[in-house]
């Protein structure tokens, strides 16, 4: 029979790492079942948040819980498992299921911010693993470029699917948004270099 644990903090790990596992050799049946049940978790976080959703006028894109959740996945599950529960839920919601912002699925054109959503999972994922998550400012340049990541990727798909301007697409999908995501990393900003002084103790 296998015992529960919690792994103490070490560099290179993320916050998952340290949830309690059965005490089995790395890459175990326990192992890969944990991380299949993290990644289907961070999907439907994912999937929950973007119906926490708010319309712009003047804008087919709405403000949603969905860009801090999966940069919230990214940063707690890593580039791998963050990845993975992004990909998820992309593939879901082109399946059909209604997970997207405001209950939607398939293709649509906002779809660009979930491609860069899944991008930004990778990279704020990986800077994770290198501590970038246990300080307010470093937590604070980790959040601002995982979203600048978003847009880069987003905005531009807007356009080409919209049929606008870039500096139209630039007015509609990234503007009236600033504001919020400032919030959201203030918030992440105190959220997870908590989360790492309490796993410290």
């Amino acid at each position: 029979m296998s015992t529960a644990a919690v792994t103490p903090a070490r560099p290179g790990q993320v916050l998952a790492d340290l949830l309690p596992s059965p005490t089995l050799r790395a890459g175990g049946a326990a192992a890969r079942v944990r991380d299949v049940a993290l990644v289907l978790g961070g999907a439907a976080l994912t999937g929950l948040a973007a119906q926490i959703a708010v319309p712009v006028p003047g804008t087919p894109v709405p403000v949603t819980g969905q860009t801090f959740a999966a940069l919230l996945v990214g940063t707690t599950l890593g580039a791998r498992r963050g990845v993975s529960a992004l990909a998820v839920y992309a593939l879901a919601g082109l399946a059909g299921v209604p997970w997207f912002a405001e209950g939607t699925s398939g293709v649509g054109v906002s779809f660009g911010y979930i491609l860069g959503m899944i991008l930004a999972t990778a990279v704020v994922g990986a800077l994770a693993r290198r501590g970038a998550d246990r300080s307010v400012l470093r937590t604070a340049g980790t959040m601002v470029l995982g979203e600048a990541i978003i847009y880069a990727v987003g905005v531009p798909y807007l356009a080409y699917a919209a049929g606008i301007s870039a500096s139209a697409a630039v007015a509609a999908g990234l503007t009236p948004f600033l504001i919020g995501d400032a919030l959201k990393a203030v918030l992440a900003m105190g959220l997870l270099p908590t989360a790492w002084k309490l796993v410290r103790r």
